[in-house]
């Protein structure tokens, strides 16, 4: 008996959910439906594909398939959405860096929460370079990616946006109306925060300097806390306002630097029909 759908998407709800219980309930079918669909797709491929547990996981055998079943689903969801019109209902998982989960995505959601009201879009924050790959393994349908190489087909731009120098509100540099690397690096520039090392790292290449720092954090708030104490100063997208602290001010950078933020769904593989909504919405 060859793999069937049902058994894919037992396997992949199951990986999703985190249990088979919680499988059932997102497929509305019962706990043993479940079981007895992801064990056949077992029989079918010749071992386990999940880690029975607390926390249900993929084995490895499931992670090399597990793309693949997300890109059959996604085929066969496209295709029904193409003979069988229906009205968007369903969730998504759009994937976004850390300055456009606060800065706009809570504008797009509004737009979405009018447009697709039956549609829930579930959030993947990560940085950058994290954006494609996510997209194209299937671990989400949708991404907002930053300053792609050229708009996917079927992609938007929704957001441009500056890079801006962060530093505390009384810090001498902060009477300047803009800022350049050299002043930056004279206090020591705190890069990584947000996942927008990559723009940095441009925005060196564009002034013909070596790209340096005095320290590589990952997370934003670790990067404005050190600015707070006097360690350092930082830049960050300008969307970054809305999670700048009180005490820490945004300034312009000279050369100023620009990025264009793209929502897609991959360009390997057939879109989501739920990842088509969004975009058409926006």
């Amino acid at each position: 008996m060859p793999v069937s759908l049902p058994q894919l998407r037992a396997f992949v709800a199951t990986v999703d959910a985190g249990s088979f219980t919680a499988a059932a309930l997102a497929l509305g079918v019962g706990q043993s439906a479940v079981s007895h669909a992801v064990a056949g797709l077992e029989r079918e491929v010749g071992g386990p594909v999940v880690l029975r547990g607390a926390a249900t996981a993929p084995t490895p055998l499931g992670d090399r398939l597990l793309a693949h079943a997300r890109s059959v689903l996604a085929s066969v969801d496209a295709l029904e959405a193409v003979v069988r019109p229906a009205p968007a209902r369903g969730t998504v998982r759009l994937a976004a860096v850390p300055t456009v989960c606060q800065g706009l995505l809570p504008r797009l959601r509004e737009v979405w929460t009018v447009t697709l009201p039956d549609v829930d879009v579930q959030v993947y924050e990560g940085d950058d370079d994290e954006m494609p790959e996510w997209l194209e393994a299937g671990t989400v349908d949708a991404a907002v990616l930053v300053d792609p190489t050229a708009v996917p087909d079927g992609g938007v731009v929704v957001a441009q946006d500056e890079m801006a120098a962060v530093v505390r509100r009384d810090h001498p540099l902060a009477e300047l109306p803009a800022l350049t690397l050299d002043d930056l690096h004279e206090d020591g520039l705190v890069a990584g925060g947000g996942g927008c090392e990559h723009q940095i790292q441009l925005m060196h290449e564009r002034a013909g300097q070596p790209f340096r720092y005095a320290h590589r954090v990952r997370e934003m708030s670790t990067m404005f806390g050190m600015i707070q104490r006097g360690e350092g100063v930082s830049i960050v997208p300008t969307l970054g306002r809305v999670m700048l602290p009180p005490d820490l001010v945004m300034l312009p950078m000279s050369p100023g630097y620009q990025r264009t933020l793209v929502l897609s769904g991959p360009s390997s593989r057939p879109w989501h029909p739920l990842a088509r909504a969004l975009v058409d919405a926006v």
